[in-house]
């Protein structure tokens, strides 16, 4: 075996040298072709998104709503305010206050909501404190014919309590006094002192 190795290099040698080279080259040819078809496929990059493209992509900007203010304020009308905001500023946002108007029966810290109603009154308008809500200034809430939103302006009634409300009424035939709106669920003393004035039956 080791004879015929030494044999062939013999031969090879003895080759002219335009035949070893074009042997070399059709064995490096050789050798590449099967490295190309022989290597594993190359995997896909992965898509990455960058910091700034994640943190757009999942906080989605807040939406901004429309509140009706009207009343003793510099520019009634329709104004755009952001999620959080309150009755002061959608007061702010309609030119602020006129020096005649009566803050003082403005609940300035209620959250306001879409297609709200706000109504600055007068300084000695008739009528109770206003809500900030959808009524009338002057007018209160009547606590059997008020729908879901109506009872949503008054302070710290959001929906789950005006659906509470409303079920108690459809369960009971109605109230029969407004201290018997203490009866409902989540209506504490602190609370009921903050309405009791802005609603009737």
């Amino acid at each position: 075996m080791l004879e015929r190795f030494f044999d062939f290099l013999d031969r090879l040698f003895s080759l002219p040298r335009w035949q070893l080279a074009l042997l070399a080259v059709m064995a490096v040819a050789l050798a590449a072709g099967g490295y190309l078809l022989l290597r594993p496929e190359p995997r896909p990059a992965p898509d990455f998104l960058a910091a700034e493209d994640a943190t757009d992509s999942a906080q989605e900007e807040p939406r901004e709503f429309t509140v009706h203010v009207s009343g003793a304020v510099a520019h009634p009308g329709v104004v755009l305010l952001a999620p959080g905001d309150r009755v002061i500023d959608a007061v702010e946002a309609a030119g602020g206050p006129l020096p005649e108007a009566d803050l003082e029966r403005l609940n300035l810290a209620q959250p306001v909501q879409d297609g709200q109603k706000v109504e600055v009154p007068l300084q000695g308008e008739q009528g109770e404190q206003a809500t900030g809500g959808t009524g009338e200034v002057g007018r209160k809430i009547n606590l059997n014919t008020a729908d879901r939103r109506s009872l949503e302006g008054l302070p710290g009634i959001g929906p789950t309590l005006a659906d509470r409300i409303i079920a108690y009424r459809e369960k009971k035939g109605g109230f029969s006094s407004v201290d018997e709106l203490k009866r409902v669920s989540g209506i504490g003393e602190k609370k009921f002192e903050e309405i009791r004035d802005l609603v009737e039956v």
